[in-house]
């Protein structure tokens, strides 16, 4: 693909998953892959078999580093890394606060030192996984469904707002994806994300798809996008339903 062709491009949460797939595909496609992750042994395998650099670290912390590592450029900032984040309304303090700052602020964070680059070169692509999760919800994870939809909030936002001057972003929003964040679900992801499940290359491939066509919402589960319809144009009934599917999982056993 030649708009990533020689590109600059960073891969956070790349040591497994959706991260490695993408690393996986934007290196296939000609680009300089920087990948990130907090398991530094992980992070340093995927790296030498795509024949790229290994930042490792907290996602929040790497940014300068990873820039270093691509000789100042960064063209495609991927912030994959997440939290799975169970939990109900007591769920403690400091469970809220990690899924916050790891599934938003980490965002944020990588945006506020590379934007300014960006928009003076009058280019750039900032690549949110987000998740179906951010659309909608999940049951048996207010942490984690609360984050998700401040992190599709703020790449949304970043999109309407800086669109004209170059910057190009894309939201990937699957559902569940064959990774350790799905066994990490639980009896919940069992329910509600394993019959649907697909490989974390099949993700790669919608954010491709998203790319050549230069689109925002990137849908690897195509059915979400009637889900969402559903949930904007009849709430009442579309809460109904999620409430049975939540009255299913407690009548499980949880």
């Amino acid at each position: 693909m030649s708009s990533v062709q020689g590109a600059g491009v960073v891969v956070t949460g790349a040591g497994g998953g959706i991260g490695a797939a993408l690393a996986r595909r934007f290196a296939a496609e000609g680009a300089r892959v920087v990948v990130n992750d907090i398991d530094a042994v992980k992070a340093k395998a995927v790296a030498e078999e795509i024949g790229a650099t290994a930042v490792p670290g907290d996602a929040s912390a790497i940014v300068e580093a990873a820039r270093d590592a691509l000789d100042g450029t960064v063209d495609v900032y991927c912030a994959n890394a997440g939290l799975a984040s169970p939990g109900d309304a007591f769920a403690e303090e400091a469970v809220w606060a990690a899924a916050w700052d790891v599934n938003v602020m980490a965002h944020v964070r990588a945006v506020r030192t590379l934007l300014p680059d960006w928009l003076e070169r009058g280019t750039g692509r900032f690549v949110s996984t987000v998740s179906a999760a951010g659309l909608l919800t999940m049951v048996g994870a207010a942490p984690y469904s609360v984050s998700k939809h401040g992190a599709y909030a703020f790449a949304e936002w970043l999109s309407l707002t800086y669109r004209h001057r170059g910057l190009k972003v894309h939201a990937i929003c699957p559902q569940g994806v064959r990774t350790d964040m799905l066994t990490a679900a639980g009896s919940a992801g069992e329910l509600v994300l394993a019959p649907s499940a697909i490989e974390p290359e099949d993700v790669a491939d919608a954010l491709f798809d998203g790319i050549d066509s230069d689109r925002f919402l990137i849908l690897p589960h195509p059915e979400v996008a009637e889900f969402y319809q559903a949930r904007a144009a009849t709430p009442e009934r579309w809460l109904g339903g999620m409430n049975h599917i939540q009255r299913k999982w407690e009548e499980a056993g949880r």
